[in-house]
């Protein structure tokens, strides 16, 4: 028997109560998470050294001030976000409203990753409590500490998501150990089994075939692979299946703007690979095998809303309506289409 059909039937009932699409529920629970990170910011700090000796600096901006950032967006920006959004009309629709509503999914289910278990686990967070969801995170089992933060403090915080799915393995050391065994390691390649440690490995003359270049590694190994131009890499990267991220470090732009232009990725980034998730007016997201759907501020939140198409027809038009009920007619084919097409500018049409 599914060990969270309970956990999830409870989730869906306290949903179609209504409770939390109110707006004040959606911000009191957005306050009360701001309130964890800045509570909770040494025991956090702890963790992840506990974890994997991340630095106060890195986990400090990375883990708890870019989470904080999209609190206050959500929550500077929520009544906006709510608002139904109304849509332009054609002329057979002008007294009638079109709009689309943002309405939440119900529950849903947040999975996180290792190498940034906060953040990766907090920031769509506040997208589907923004939205007016409820809400089973699942946080890293790897990074046990930090796991154990979010399953025994965080619900003291926020309504309570009664149950944690957990995990416990060492399975991802094991698997990014064995990938050292692709190509020649040029740089690093110490591990320490107990400590979970994997020093950062730069791996030089890796073929394509091999292991390190057939999954996400999710660890600090970077796979080098040599082309002998700028067309080699493209088609290189447009032969795969597009990834979450891609970024090119070159001083000439016109190169940045090609490979920017002749390729797809999730996200793209020139000469950086960081910044520019810290900038939330910017979506953060997959495309096709690398996923669906963007976080950061209003992407998050229509991440998970469902974007309900509206339109209320006015009964007082229905002599107009007429037109489009047989018998049909040239002239009632030429009103019609006159109606409903959308024109170019600058053109226009003779009936």
């Amino acid at each position: 028997m599914n060990p969270y059909v309970g956990l999830v039937s409870s989730l869906r009932a306290a949903w179609l109560t209504g409770k939390t699409r109110a707006a004040e529920h959606r911000v009191s629970q957005l306050e009360a998470l701001r309130r964890f990170l800045d509570e909770k910011k040494q025991p956090i700090l702890d963790a992840m050294a506990s974890d994997m000796r991340k630095p106060p600096f890195e986990v400090e901006l990375s883990e708890i001030v870019l989470v904080k950032n999209e609190v206050n967006y959500a929550l500077n920006n929520l009544s906006s976000w709510m608002k139904d959004e109304f849509v332009e009309k054609n002329l057979v629709t002008q007294l009638d409203t079109a709009f689309i509503r943002k309405e939440p999914y119900g529950v849903v289910l947040i999975i996180g990753a290792w190498n940034y278990p906060l953040n990766l686990i907090l920031v769509p967070l506040v997208g589907a409590i923004a939205a007016g969801n409820c809400v089973i995170i699942k946080p890293s089992e790897i990074c046990s500490s930090t796991e154990k933060i979010l399953a025994e403090t965080l619900p003291s915080y926020l309504d309570n998501s009664p149950d944690f799915a957990r995990i416990i393995s060492d399975k991802q050391f094991q698997r990014i150990r064995a990938l050292l065994g692709s190509g020649r390691v040029a740089i690093g390649g110490q591990t320490d089994e107990r400590e979970r440690y994997i020093a950062p490995t730069v791996l030089a003359d890796v073929q394509p075939s091999e292991p390190a270049m057939q999954e996400e590694i999710f660890g600090p190994v970077l796979p080098i692979i040599t082309v002998p131009n700028v067309d080699e890499a493209i088609a290189f990267i447009n032969r795969r299946e597009r990834p979450l991220a891609m970024y090119v470090f070159a001083s000439d732009s016109k190169l940045v703007h090609r490979v920017l232009e002749q390729t797809s990725s999730g996200g793209f980034g020139a000469n950086d690979t960081m910044m520019q998730t810290t900038l939330i007016s910017l979506p953060f997201g997959g495309i096709g095998n690398s996923g669906l759907g963007s976080y950061h501020s209003k992407f998050s939140f229509d991440t998970f809303s469902h974007h309900r198409a509206c339109l209320l027809r006015s009964l007082g038009l229905e002599t107009v309506n007429a037109l489009r009920y047989p018998p049909y007619s040239e002239r009632k084919m030429g009103l019609v289409t006159s109606a409903f097409e959308i024109k170019r500018k600058g053109t226009c049409t003779l009936l």
